[in-house]
């Protein structure tokens, strides 16, 4: 009984212990980036970006290079976005179906706003 009850307290102690001088990691997984006719938002939850909203150098070949976790690009990116159309600061519009195909009429662009492909503003640190 005495054996049992030392080696329950031993196995508490190294949990104790191991748990102590590890590292806590926690992982999240988002899948696939989002199937959008005009790109999706840099940030979570990854929602369908309205046309008009990313600039022609997040496009190659009519492709949407990403944003978050999903970008495909160079390094040290930066490109245009319209903030009129970004939800977090006035648009209040409606937003494409994931898996919806593009108009064959696109918006023409007018951003005034740079952004990394995590949604972080600044200017063009590639000039």
């Amino acid at each position: 009984m005495q054996s049992t009850t030392r080696l329950q307290i031993l196995a508490l102690g190294l949990g104790i212990f191991l748990s102590g001088c590890g590292r806590t990691h926690v992982a999240v997984g988002v899948g696939g980036p989002p199937v959008c006719p005009y790109g999706y938002y840099e940030v979570a939850p990854y929602n369908c970006a309205p046309d008009g909203y990313y600039g022609p150098e997040w496009f190659s070949g009519g492709v949407f290079l990403g944003a978050g976790p999903w970008y495909h690009g160079p390094a040290n990116f930066y490109g245009h976005v319209d903030h009129d159309l970004d939800y977090r600061k006035t648009y209040r519009g409606p937003f494409p179906a994931r898996g919806e195909r593009p108009r064959e009429q696109r918006v023409p662009f007018r951003g005034q706003a740079m952004h990394d492909p995590r949604g972080r503003e600044g200017s063009d640190r590639r000039k």
